[in-house]
């Protein structure tokens, strides 16, 4: 049971039984108990005034002073008769709730045209749009009835992944059991991205570091990009069976072929020695970016590698809109974020090694290099180039499932 059913539960049982200056002090002891933040769950339980439960709280703190039997007597708290006291204020102004609500949710309220509608609905605005409506409303007031109107300070969250294909579960499902087809006889399966470009130098980069205290890293104020450094494109591809990693850090266009080298460097450096038998390579990928299943180019980049290392090289893309579900970005990505959180990235050198030293206690291993060649970005692929690849396309959704065999050979499946 929450800390707030459980104070309600009390309050029911001993609201009959106490006078107010018991329910008083009774409340302040409960907020104390509970600590930072008490007061406002107590007054959330409750509905007690925020002012009252502050004041039972220094009833509790005042030295008890040993009092003589008479003294005891004039020392009492004032009870008050049933029924006594000042009037909440929203029993006193009956449309005051009306009003706040409206103002708070103008457009399921049917009011579009709230003055609030376009602008941050703190409490000072919302006391003093209030008060324009004729409304005896203080800023504390507000805050202690949006409490009971069971409203709090929240945030966006992403949760909307655009519009939704009809195979999108169908697809996934459909990734899933060729996954697992391929580890089954050891075969390599990788995730494959780009990672977000990254400013190089002495730029402020999100999250906090431990640092002796009172000297932060100094960074420049305004992000506009060096002219000499530039940006780096970190392209990564995770072997999903073995936990581990490559990072191709680019200084040039991010471009299919580009995407390519960097998984034929994964090859050379890290896969091919992990599967010296494998004949074939599954990649997964987002439908996308330079990787993307309508980029001419990644799929002529993909047979040029086919042919090299005589692999035949099959892809499944996630449908549009759940690159957030492609394997790469929760179990390596994020990891690298993390570990340079709160560094500026001040050369291309500090990037590699970061990135090298991202490790994790499930035994991630991440190897990175710098890419110093450049991309042409705008590579067209014509129709005759196209139609020579040796591409075999799944019965479900071809257009994301598909292989590149070699040309001079038969590879058998």
């Amino acid at each position: 049971m929450s800390d707030m059913s459980t104070i309600e539960a009390k309050y029911q049982a001993l609201s009959s039984r106490l006078d107010e200056a018991a329910l008083r002090v009774w409340a302040a002891a409960e907020a104390r108990s509970l600590g930072r933040g008490g007061v406002s769950t107590v007054a959330k339980a409750i509905g007690m005034s925020r002012t009252t439960i502050h004041a039972g709280l220094s009833e509790l703190k005042a030295a008890a002073p040993v009092l003589s039997p008479m003294s005891k007597a004039r020392s009492r708290p004032r009870v008050r008769a049933t029924g006594g006291g000042r009037k909440k204020l929203a029993d006193k102004d009956a449309s005051l709730l009306g009003d706040l609500d409206a103002l708070v949710e103008p457009t399921s309220r049917g009011d579009p045209m709230s003055p609030l509608r376009w602008t941050c609905k703190s409490t000072h605005r919302l006391a003093a749009e209030l008060k324009e409506k004729g409304h005896q409303v203080s800023q504390r007031t507000i805050c202690d009835l949006l409490g009971q109107m069971h409203f709090s300070l929240q945030s966006t969250r992403k949760t909307r992944e655009g519009g939704k294909h009809e195979d999108r579960d169908a697809q996934f499902s459909h990734i899933a059991k060729t996954v697992a087809a391929y580890q089954a006889v050891g075969d390599p399966v990788i995730s494959v991205d780009t990672k977000k470009k990254e400013l190089i130098g002495d730029f402020k980069n999100a999250g906090r570091e431990w640092q002796p205290a009172g000297t932060p890293e100094e960074v420049r104020v305004y992000d506009f990009i060096d002219s000499e450094l530039g940006k780096v494109a970190p392209y990564g591809v995770y072997d999903v069976t073995h936990n581990n990693g490559w990072v191709n850090v680019g200084i040039d266009h991010d471009t299919a072929e580009f995407a390519v080298q960097s998984i034929r460097r994964w090859w050379l450096e890290m896969g091919q020695a992990v599967y010296p038998k494998a004949r074939r390579l599954l990649i997964t990928a987002d439908c996308g970016g330079s990787n993307g299943y309508r980029v001419r180019l990644w799929r002529k980049e993909l047979q040029r590698l086919a042919d090299e290392q005589q692999l035949s090289i099959q892809v499944c893309h996630f449908p549009p809109g759940t690159s957030k579900w492609n394997k790469i970005e929760h179990r390596m990505f994020c990891h690298i974020t993390a570990n340079w959180r709160g560094r500026p990235l001040i050369s291309r050198e500090v990037v590699v090694n970061l990135i090298a030293s991202t490790t994790t206690l499930q035994g991630l291993h991440i190897k990175a290099a710098l890419d110093e060649n450049t991309y042409a970005a705008g590579i067209k692929v014509s129709d005759e180039e196209l139609a020579a690849l040796v591409i075999e396309r799944d019965e479900f959704h071809g257009e994301w499932n598909y292989r590149l065999r070699p040309h001079d050979q038969h590879v058998q499946m």
